[in-house]
């Protein structure tokens, strides 16, 4: 018993350290978010945005989708990317290998006739059967490809591309009107930026009119509000504080810039991999750092893309496991980074961060709640170990939550009713009484599966983005 006693409490002192340590992260990564949005707000209103889109030296971009058997999100996204506010850009689509109504779909809603296939090939692909343009909209592409998935989707998109800065964004998903000028504005300062990544947020209860969010409310399920408040947590604790480092490892699939050229010399997407836009973002620090060349990759709080998250729990886990084996993924293709001095914060700061606080965290977390009952039964329960486990780990991302609601609340003003406002400070606690620790289990599975479901996706069950009328918008608005 004395072993057990003993071995029970050096598990209690390496799980209490941890939290400790990553709070501390936390506390960092919060203050600098919050000062990153509030320069963010000071610098850029909507007169400078007006500024921005009378200039004669923009970048004209072209926004890729790939779309897999997205029958019943692809109209209105594309919709929403026609109608940016945006001096010249293009919209490429690619179908790759849908089994649905997609291509059906995109014919009817914009007028598309089939074109020659021609293009220069720079980035290996599946073989692409058609290729059509809209009569309508002359800035639209669609290729109908071979399934590859989503990486291969996108390499057949960046070829087809005509101009210098591609944004990457899901099928599901649509982009604020002046979600382009926000997030090219870097490019045009800098010229040693080569990627900007921007804000997710969740669609799901938002009012939807020609392909723009018009109003924002929760919606019915607690499964989706819990997703609300995590996007706007991890947004506002973690990215912005990686990007004032120049360290910033994710910039998200679902909606990001990048200078084309940077992305065709390095290589394109990774085929194979569940974490395709992590990996590429990771390839890119380290091939400008081997090359020891000048270089920016960072993130901006509002460019807004607004995405579909699960509505079920089958759904949600499923995207969860994905993550994290994408996660591990990228860490083992590129662990000759760890702890490596040559790339600077990129290899002594943020991939340790990442696999200690990241990949591990699921499994020193999941450690935490089951000494709590274990040493209970076995009459060795230690409630100071109890209480500080709790207070770290529970009240203090209670803490960190309500920060996060209130700048998206109060400061961005995104949640004008009150009662939306009520229910995501009441999520805040809400998300530790079972979700939490479903996700963890998840994730400690997926830690689990990362060798042997290497490159697998699963199936992501859509709602899909529900259009409403205008009358109808307008009384929603009131």
């Amino acid at each position: 018993m004395s072993v057990l006693l003993t071995i029970t409490l050096a598990f209690q002192y390496v799980v209490l350290a941890y939290f400790a340590v990553l709070n501390l992260a936390y506390t960092l990564f919060g203050y600098l978010g919050l000062r990153s949005i509030v320069v963010y707000t000071r610098e850029l209103s909507q007169m400078t945005l007006r500024d921005l889109l009378a200039r004669e030296s923009y970048k004209p971009v072209s926004i890729l989708v790939p779309a897999y058997n997205e029958e019943k999100s692809i109209v209105a996204s594309v919709h929403s990317f026609l109608g940016l506010r945006f001096p010249e850009f293009e919209v490429v689509v690619v179908s790759d290998g849908s089994t649905d109504q997609t291509i059906p779909k995109l014919i009817e809603a914009f007028a598309l006739v089939e074109i020659p296939a021609v293009y220069c090939r720079t980035l290996p692909s599946a073989a692409i059967r058609r290729m059509f343009r809209s009569l309508e909209h002359g800035n639209l592409v669609v290729l109908e490809k071979e399934n590859g998935g989503k990486a291969d989707a996108l390499n057949a998109a960046i070829d087809v591309a005509r101009y210098p800065l591609i944004c990457s964004v899901d099928a599901d998903s649509l982009l604020d009107a002046d979600a382009l000028l926000r997030a090219t504005r870097p490019f045009l300062e800098d010229d040693d930026v080569i990627a900007i990544g921007g804000t997710i947020r969740p669609l799901n209860g938002a009012t939807i009119v020609d392909g723009r969010v018009t109003a924002l409310s929760m919606p019915k399920g607690w499964l989706e509000r819990l997703q609300i408040l995590e996007y706007t947590r991890a947004f506002f604790s973690g990215r912005a504080g990686w990007s004032h480092f120049d360290a910033l490892l994710i910039i998200s699939g679902a909606f990001g810039v990048f200078r084309r050229s940077a992305v065709i010399e390095a290589g394109g997407y990774l085929v194979g991999t569940v974490g395709e836009d992590m990996e590429l973002v990771v390839r890119l620090h380290r091939r400008y750092r081997e090359l020891r060349q000048r270089y920016r990759i960072l993130f901006t709080p509002d460019p807004i893309c607004w995405t579909e998250v699960p509505a079920d729990l089958g759904t949600l886990r499923r995207q969860r496991n994905r993550w994290h084996r994408g996660l591990w993924e990228t860490l083992w293709h590129h662990r000759s980074l760890m702890f490596n001095p040559r790339f600077g914060r990129l290899g002594t700061a943020a991939f340790p961060y990442f696999l200690v606080f990241e990949g591990v965290s699921p499994i020193v977390e999941a450690i935490g709640w089951v000494l709590i009952p274990t040493t209970f039964a076995l009459g060795i329960f230690n409630g100071w170990f109890a209480i500080l486990f709790l207070a770290l780990s529970v009240l203090y991302g209670v803490l960190l939550s309500q920060l996060a609601v209130g700048i998206e609340t109060l400061l961005l003003q995104r949640y004008p009713r009150l009662r939306d406002r009520l229910i995501l400070f009441a999520a805040a606690f809400l998300e530790f009484a079972g979700y939490r620790q479903i996700l963890v289990l998840e994730r400690c599975l997926a830690t689990a599966q990362v060798f042997r479901k290497r490159g697998v996706w699963g199936h992501m069950q859509r709602q899909g983005i529900a259009e409403e009328p205008r009358d109808k918008a307008a009384e929603a608005a009131q």
